[in-house]
């Protein structure tokens, strides 16, 4: 890698990545032939807003290309601006699909529903049952009135969120409903890492440590199936389109898997394997076409997949050296140069760090940005920004701190909100205001306390 002088990473000029990713990419960010047109046709892109506002004139509306062309150029890099603090490390973060909401959840047993459009102000904050050790993800029903979180349980449980009540504290204040992701006469205990909604709000979808995924009827109020879907713990689950009929997972063994709903004649038999990770995946998240998805991996590397390369038999990497936990220990020198030799991704993102906990990535969003960046958390208290097609680090929003487990970019608004293990959710925005707060960490605190005791 190399620096330009405005502190951007250029990845090695060996960055591939396939044509046609390339071409649909261009397609949602670039402006339209009507545009180019009512502009200049020989204007550069980025065509400037004041020609784009002109063609405008002429031509009566945007498209939605010309949109993504106009707000993607303004990357939510100013800030970081405190949403909220607690005593406790903040595990996830996520706007609801509108951007109405933004939903947060503590390793303190905390869940809070920030009103976006109102300050960000706390419309609801929830206190967790029967958690353990944290809240590993939460997920809103389409409709925004139900949402589910998870613990390293095997329960999750269900809060209504159309109640008139702030303050649920389970089976207190509000009852949490409580839903068995075991199966009939399972004695073994497991987590639950991932869980997800489908799209019409009938079913949840989730991954755990009993190296399963689980798919539960809310309507029959029963667990509908359980199939062991990796060798290791299935540290994600995310649907591949709003049809979910085809599931992705990813899991310990660093294998991506396809799931064909509508053709397995066994829940348990894969449509298909993606190998190309050297280590676990932490997770995944579908660009919503069917066909292309990322996923983060402990390998330290986001990677870009089209699922028409999936084989029939996984290729695992044969791990060479000594034992490595990404728990506790730094990722090993000699392992970054490792490659997989058989690598069926489409493109591979280098510069964050994947350490310590399942740190998560996304696609941007579609409406502003034509889904033309991939963003991730990072070990290092940031998180980082990276153009799809080039695979150029585009930006790095540094907290300050801690891990940044967790990050969202709203699907409208040119702002982007970060949590952090040290106990902070954060929010940067495009353009802001001239001032600009700074965030104390608590590791900063105890520094500069110590320092002022010598």
């Amino acid at each position: 890698m190399h620096k330009e002088k405005n502190n951007v990473e250029i990845l090695d000029k060996g960055f591939t990545i396939d044509d046609e990713i390339s071409q649909l990419t261009k397609l949602r960010s670039e402006p339209s032939e009507n545009i180019r047109k009512a502009t200049y046709p020989r204007q550069k892109i980025p065509v400037p807003i004041v020609r784009m506002l002109s063609g405008r004139e002429t031509l009566g509306k945007f498209a939605l290309s010309d949109c993504s062309h106009a707000l993607g150029r303004y990357l939510p890099v100013n800030g970081p601006w405190c949403i909220d603090r607690t005593d406790s490390r903040a595990y996830v973060s996520q706007f609801s699909d509108d951007g109405s909401l933004l939903i947060a959840g503590f390793q303190g047993s905390d869940i809070r529903v920030y009103d976006v459009d109102n300050y960000w102000r706390v419309q609801k904050n929830i206190t967790a049952k029967s958690l353990h050790w944290t809240i590993t993800d939460t997920s809103l029903s389409p409709n925004k009135r139900h949402l589910a979180y998870a613990s390293m349980s095997a329960t999750v449980h269900i809060v209504d969120l159309g109640s008139s009540m702030k303050e649920s504290h389970a089976n207190v204040t509000e009852v949490h409903d409580g839903l068995d992701f075991s199966a009939i006469g399972e004695e073994e205990t497991f987590g639950i890492f991932s869980v997800k909604f489908s799209s019409d709000g009938r079913e949840l979808v989730a991954g755990s440590s009993h190296d399963s995924i689980h798919i539960y009827d809310l309507e029959a109020n029963r667990l509908k199936s359980r199939f062991e879907a990796h060798l290791y713990d299935v540290n994600t689950v995310a649907f591949a389109d709003e049809t979910g009929n085809i599931l992705y997972s990813g899991g310990d063994d660093s294998i991506c898997k396809i799931w064909d709903r509508r053709c397995s004649t066994s829940d348990s038999k894969a449509a298909g394997n993606l190998s190309g990770h050297i280590e676990g995946i932490t997770f995944i998240d579908s660009r919503g076409d069917g066909r292309y998805f990322i996923s983060n991996g402990k390998d330290q590397t986001t990677k870009l997949w089209d699922i028409r390369r999936m084989s029939s038999k996984p290729e695992y990497f044969k791990r060479r050296g000594p034992h490595w936990d990404y728990r506790y220990m730094p990722y090993p020198t000699k392992a970054k140069s490792w490659k997989h030799p058989k690598d069926q991704s489409v493109a591979t993102y280098r510069g964050h760090s994947v350490l310590c906990t399942l740190i998560r990535c996304h696609f941007s969003p579609p409406h502003n940005t034509g889904q033309k960046y991939i963003y991730t958390g990072s070990h290092d208290g940031c998180i980082y920004i990276y153009e799809v097609v080039t695979g150029a680090q585009v930006a790095r929003l540094d907290l300050g701190g801690s891990t940044v487990r967790d990050c969202s970019w709203h699907p409208h608004y040119p702002t982007l909100v970060g949590s952090s293990w040290d106990c902070i959710v954060a929010r940067w925005e495009f353009p802001g205001t001239d001032s600009k707060p700074k965030i104390v960490s608590k590791w900063k605190k105890r520094r500069r306390s110590e320092r002022a005791l010598q």
